[in-house]
């Protein structure tokens, strides 16, 4: 594909902020940004100049709205795939169909991640209740239980830590296809988050570390520790692997546990990534800037850090609310994702600090 000129369409699939943080890296470029999603409170519709409100499946909606673009793309890896197949053919999408399906099934991530040569947790497939206390046999416990599809910031998970109540945790998932996951130990969560262009050429942002609370990302740092740091190298070839067995384009994420036997995969995410949200200031290029460069044929940006250490807090439910004491104070660079129902859980925006 040749690279887009300036006035050309970026079709977004998916209406939240990271659609949003996109469109506005894509307006900076001279693009402008379609974006498609089922819900009318949009919040990357509202710094983009097009937006069509529809249901995934409704075919009419969906090729209207690819023929209006010169390429489409995905801020939310749950898109259906099967409606994408009437589509294919009106615009280019990055990353391909064949990345979505294999990133929006756990099984199927974690036996590619094996295939090259990558670690994952003990995993067992539990299609139904019957299959719940041999699984639980294979990974031993504790254990986690996740639906094989969906799920994200600790939705769709049981933890599981002795065989008691597990007609419960199956019914906490939703009687759905899931897999259990023995735990690991692990000192660290990190992710590499990688860009590869239409040439194949493949940059990485330094690698963040990661810390969850309840389910959620909180927080991510760079530089990380050195624990992190010297499973960098054996990480970094697997994501490579993976991009380059899917023919990638865009932005991809892994994350990691990092223990004493290495780097152990956990999940991919085809898309830019809440852990690489610290790139709009404290890297050269960030990463929303760099996947519209990708998916337009452009040439990738430096990928280099800004700062000599950054840190990016998530803004998760009434935190938000402290906008104005963030402002405040020295080197904060707050985003707020316009979003009008606070929540419990809910990210709200982020702020991110560099230190020169």
């Amino acid at each position: 594909m040749a690279s887009l000129a300036p006035g050309s369409t970026v079709g977004i699939l998916g209406g939240g902020q990271l659609g949003r943080m996109m469109a506005v890296s894509a307006a900076q470029l001279g693009f402008h940004c379609h974006i498609y999603a089922p819900e009318e409170d949009s919040v990357a519709a509202h710094v983009a100049r097009q937006f069509t409100c529809a249901e995934y499946h409704d075919s009419g909606a969906l090729i209207s709205f690819a023929e209006s673009c010169d390429v489409i793309t995905f801020e939310w890896e749950n898109v259906p795939v099967s409606p994408l197949a009437l589509i294919q053919d009106n615009s280019p999408l990055h990353p391909s169909i064949g990345a979505l399906n294999v990133a929006q099934n756990r099984v199927d991530e974690k036996n590619l991640a094996r295939a090259h040569g990558g670690q994952t947790a003990p995993f067992a497939v539990v299609n139904d209740r019957g299959d719940l206390e041999a699984a639980l046999e294979q990974t031993g416990y504790p254990a986690i239980l996740k639906t094989t599809r969906m799920g994200y910031d600790g939705k769709g998970q049981a933890r599981i830590h002795s065989d008691e109540n597990l007609s419960q945790h199956w019914h906490d998932v939703g009687r759905q296809p899931s897999i259990a996951e023995g735990f690991i130990n692990f000192s660290h969560e990190f992710s590499v988050i990688l860009v590869r262009g239409q040439d194949g050429a493949i940059r990485y942002w330094d690698t963040p570390h990661n810390i969850h609370e309840d389910g959620i990302l909180a927080h991510s740092m760079v530089p990380a520790p050195s624990e992190i740091l010297n499973q960098e190298t054996e990480a970094r070839a697997l994501a490579a692997k993976l991009a380059e067995e899917m023919d990638y384009i865009g932005v991809l994420t892994c994350e990691f546990f990092a223990t004493a036997d290495g780097p152990v995969f956990n999940e991919m995410a085809p898309r830019v990534h809440n852990s690489g949200h610290w790139t709009i200031e404290g890297a050269v290029t960030s990463q929303f800037e760099n996947h519209i460069r990708a998916i337009c044929g452009l040439p990738l940006g430096d990928t280099g850090l800004a700062a000599k250490r950054v840190e990016m807090h998530n803004l998760i439910g009434h935190q938000a609310d402290d906008w104005g004491e963030l402002l405040a104070e020295s080197g904060n660079h707050l985003h707020l994702y316009g979003k009008t129902e606070v929540r419990d859980g809910r990210k709200m925006g982020h702020v991110t600090k560099l230190f020169f």
